[in-house]
């Protein structure tokens, strides 16, 4: 059984209205920590930079703006094409990132199907993270 669903996508790092720098970007899911998105952008260094946020967040933001500090999500229309920004913030900076909106809901569609929305405790074994704590 899959366990893992991944999509490779092109961001928009937005500089300023006018200008935006592509950013290949991965999106990954793991059904053993199922209440957790993974983006990893690739920024042409050999260390990659990883967010991990809540999935649900990143659902939500499809919908409507959802989000505090960290990472904020909202959906947009800029010239009739639809996107999801994600503003991130850390000490080095911050960042407005716009994702194609279809390839990410569909990413996140994919997610759903493994581990639907309100049943990912059942994908937890507590039992067994508990025993690995106690050892």
């Amino acid at each position: 059984m899959e366990t893992v669903v991944e999509h490779e996508l092109e961001l928009n790092l937005v500089l300023s209205p006018e200008r935006s720098v592509a950013v290949p970007a991965r999106l990954s899911y793991d059904a053993h920590d199922p209440y957790a998105v993974h983006i990893t952008f690739h920024l042409g260094s050999d260390t990659p930079v990883t967010w991990v946020f809540a999935r649900e967040l990143l659902a939500e933001g499809i919908f409507r703006p959802c989000g505090q500090g960290d990472v904020r999500i909202w959906p947009a229309r800029p010239g009739g094409r639809g996107v999801l920004c994600m503003g991130l913030s850390s000490p080095a900076g911050d960042a407005l990132l716009e994702a194609p909106a279809a390839g990410v809901t569909e990413w996140l569609e994919r997610t759903h199907r493994l581990v639907p929305p309100g049943c990912e405790g059942e994908s937890l074994d507590l039992d067994a993270g508990l025993a690995e704590l106690l050892a």
